[in-house]
């Protein structure tokens, strides 16, 4: 009946009131949806989907904003080229600035010097090498030949010709037992500790004295002669000489005070050397400032910064390979050019204790340029990065949510902690970089510690920060009760 006059049955009233209600339920849906999606995620997992977001709208923004205008184009194309070309700058002058500060430490500070030429009185090669250096001017000094021979004259002067006889034909081997008893006495005396001080000691003395060489000055200890960079031995002699002596050869006594040299380097370039130390030296400051400058003006005008960043800390770490490498190449081409009077071993210890300084320092810098890197790379927007960070979380989530299963539990300062967790990351950063910085002797060693370190704290801070009680959570069973009451009622 209601169907012939035009009025809508049940069924239609149903359908209308379930098509009027739709709108209605899916919104509340839609809404409920939401805030369980947002209950779920943690305070950081949030800010990082509206970081995520506003990246992606930012992109939208700037393709359609590209696409509709040639001039923004334009204008945003230099950034990426600029970018690149500071980028590669700085990592050019990077190792120019560690070669610098590695040659203005070694000449102005005596106690680095010190440290690098130490090594080479406990080297095997070295000290063969200054033990025939050492007996042969001993023995040319006491001239046991010419010892012996006058000895075989005064006694045939006085008719003991027998005796005389027998002293000239048994004097070579008489002198080749004397020299071999002052060689081995010698080797002796460079392998124990009183040779030690005496090398440190003529080295801290010389240090001033290669300054002099380098600025041109000359004179002291180490100087230049027939194109080469030579240490004099004499203090070391005087050394040999009390030792002998304390072992019963008086003959020692007769030895003058003589000043032989060692050839260290050759010095055919100097002057193009010592042009390079002044400038070097006085540029010093300058390189690092200029490469750090470059770096950080690389990653600032850059599009995506932290793309940029990994580029840098990727591009610095790659520089100083190529640096070892030049080292490398350098010493072959240094041992090559060696005169044959010195040996290939002591030239080869010689070189290798000279750079160490430096190869330590360029593989510091390496492995920071790396960190860097990684740094960079885990803490941005990419899969990889989000899984680990996410992994991380959830195992130190776990490990607090543990705790406090039985009792353990931070309380007001894991609140405080939590709150407050963005400036104690930065703060902790800003302070192991300040230790690294400030540090006397930066090694490897303790880069990998500081970033361990660095990687313990930030994951206690993560550990203590508890996430306040939000009172959304209490509400919200209220809240689905009356929905659930107030359907329940229309049905």
């Amino acid at each position: 009946m209601s169907a012939v006059e035009g009025e809508p049955g049940p069924s239609a009233e149903n359908s209308e009131l379930s098509q009027d209600k739709k709108p209605d339920l899916s919104q509340d849906e839609r809404a409920a949806a939401g805030r369980d999606e947002h209950s779920e995620l943690s305070h950081d997992e949030r800010d990082e989907l509206e970081r995520l977001r506003a990246e992606t709208a930012e992109h939208h923004q700037q393709g359609n904003g590209q696409a509709g205008d040639g001039k923004a184009r334009r204008r945003h194309s230099w950034r990426t080229p600029v970018s690149i070309v500071l980028i590669v700058l700085g990592c050019i002058i990077a190792p120019v600035a560690v070669i610098g500060s590695w040659a203005a430490l070694e000449v102005s500070d005596t106690g680095r010097y010190v440290a690098t030429v130490e090594p080479l009185i406990h080297d095997p090669a070295i000290q063969n090498y200054l033990t025939d250096q050492i007996t042969n001017q001993i023995t040319n000094q006491l001239n046991i030949t010419g010892l012996v021979n006058q000895s075989a004259a005064q006694l045939n002067s006085k008719g003991l010709t027998r005796i005389s006889s027998l002293l000239t034909q048994f004097g070579p081997q008489i002198a080749s037992s004397v020299t071999g008893f002052i060689h081995s006495t010698v080797h002796s005396v460079i392998g124990s500790q009183a040779m030690a001080t005496a090398w440190v000691q003529a080295n801290t003395l010389a240090h001033q004295s290669l300054v002099k060489v380098l600025s041109g000055q000359g004179g002291g200890a180490i100087s230049t002669k027939n194109g080469q960079i030579v240490l004099n031995l004499g203090p070391l002699i005087v050394v040999a000489k009390q030792d002998l002596v304390a072992k019963g050869f008086k003959l020692a006594n007769s030895i003058p005070p003589v000043s032989p040299t060692l050839a260290l380097f050759q010095a055919k370039d100097l002057g193009k050397a010592q042009t390079y130390y002044r400038l070097t030296k006085a540029a010093r400051i300058v390189l690092i400032v200029l490469a750090l400058v470059l770096l950080a003006a690389g990653v600032w005008v850059a599009r995506g910064r932290r793309r940029a960043l990994i580029g840098a800390g990727l591009g610095l770490a790659a520089s100083m390979l190529i640096l070892g490498i030049g080292l490398d190449i350098g010493r072959g081409i240094y041992l090559s050019s060696i005169p044959n009077t010195f040996p290939t071993d002591a030239a080869a210890a010689a070189y290798d204790a000279l750079v160490h300084f430096l190869r330590l320092t360029l593989r510091v810098v390496l492995v920071v340029g790396l960190v860097v890197a990684i740094g960079a790379f885990f803490t941005g927007p990419s899969r990889a990065a989000i899984q680990t960070r996410s992994g991380i979380k959830s195992g130190i989530d776990w490990v607090r949510h543990y705790g406090e299963r039985r009792g353990v539990s931070t309380g007001p300062v894991g609140e405080w902690t939590y709150l407050h967790r963005r400036g104690l990351r930065i703060g902790a950063v800003a302070l192991f970089a300040l230790i690294f910085v400030f540090v006397g002797e930066p090694s490897v060693v303790l880069v990998i510690v500081l970033v361990i370190l660095l990687l313990l704290v930030l994951a206690l801070i993560e550990l203590i920060g508890r996430p306040p009680a939000a009172p959304e959570s209490v509400s919200q069973a209220p809240e689905s009760a009356s929905q659930a009451s107030e359907s329940a009622t229309k049905t």
